[in-house]
């Protein structure tokens, strides 16, 4: 029997606390239509008393009681994140406590906006070389890493998780990939430098620990290396795509892309405007609101096209049929 990976669950966990543009103008030089004309972004969430692992547990936990599914039917766990609580344990080995799936292996994967992607490819080779079913999450705190007082950086983002569940089919699911990296361009997206503090460390450490990006050179490498994989993967499988589910980073960045690719841009389905970037929980999210609001149906046979790119740098495209 032939085995390949198949989404068969979509689900995700938003904080409760929304933050609108109005309110960061509160106490930050900025306003709505300054931060909405620029970056497409209305609101973001944040948390006031939960970390990552809460918020993926969370996650899920809903993809558990949409799916009906036993905890202990679960055979691996792969959580996505930049901000996990701690560097150990990890994440995934937090919410394979918090769910009671104690038959699961887990751990965490750092490919920052990429790490869905890449967490789902991972996943989708464990289904084939013979694990039946397992749990793939992006889930962040971004919101812990962020200057507060830098409006470049600190009106973008937002925290989240979402997921799904990725069974053992007879058919493939995941028809194409095509995934990247650019360590020499990692300089332009960093975030949680760790200081060492060992007495015997001769150099005095002066990175920040909080994000910091430039956003000119991401935009750019956007356009050219992450246009490029799409356009590859398109080109090496002639299928009609039904829709885009790109990183949510900017609004400006998936009008251009569109139009750069030559697509039709109400194939490009967007989130932003009620979530920011979530960083890994970005694609997910959009994923689980787009199966919720009845665009995306699973088991449909529609095509997707899933891509992420950021920090590392990282990038890539999944092409698969629901």
């Amino acid at each position: 029997m032939n085995r390949y990976g198949k989404i068969t669950c979509t689900g995700k966990y938003i904080p409760t606390k929304q933050v609108t543009n109005d309110a960061l103008s509160q106490f930050m030089d900025t306003s709505d239509e300054w931060i909405s004309s620029r970056t497409g972004i209305h609101s973001r969430h944040v948390v006031t008393s939960e970390n990552t692992s809460d918020l993926c547990t969370k996650a899920a936990l809903k993809l558990l009681d949409k799916s009906k599914l036993s905890p202990e039917t679960i055979d691996f766990i792969i959580v996505a994140t930049i901000t996990p609580d701690y560097q150990m344990p990890s994440v995934a080995c937090q919410v394979q406590a918090g769910i009671k799936a104690m038959n699961a292996f887990a751990f965490d994967i750092s490919a920052a906006c990429s790490g869905f992607v890449y967490a789902l490819s991972i996943g989708e080779k464990l289904i084939r070389s013979g694990y039946n079913r397992g749990i793939i999450l992006g889930g962040e705190t971004l919101s812990k890493v962020l200057d507060w007082d830098d409006r470049s950086t600190a009106v973008l983002f937002g925290d989240g998780a979402a997921g799904v569940i990725l069974e053992a089919a007879e058919t493939q699911h995941i028809l194409a990939e095509s995934l990247h990296s650019d360590g020499s361009r990692g300089e332009s997206l960093t975030s949680g430098f760790v200081p060492n503090t060992s007495p015997f460390y001769e150099k005095k450490d002066e990175q920040s620990s909080w994000l910091e990006m430039n956003g000119r050179a991401i935009f750019d490498f956007a356009m050219s290396d992450v246009a490029k994989s799409i356009r590859d993967v398109l080109d090496k499988n002639e299928v009609e795509v039904d829709y885009f589910l790109l990183h949510q980073a900017n609004i400006r960045m998936i009008d251009k892309m569109a139009r750069k690719l030559k697509l039709p841009r109400e194939k490009f389905l967007t989130s932003m405007d009620k979530y920011g970037n979530t960083s890994a929980a970005s694609i997910p999210i959009l994923l689980d609101e787009a199966v919720e609001a009845g665009t995306l149906v699973l088991g449909t046979q529609q095509k997707v096209m899933l891509t992420g790119f950021g920090g590392g740098l990282t990038w890539g495209s999944m092409l698969l049929t629901l």
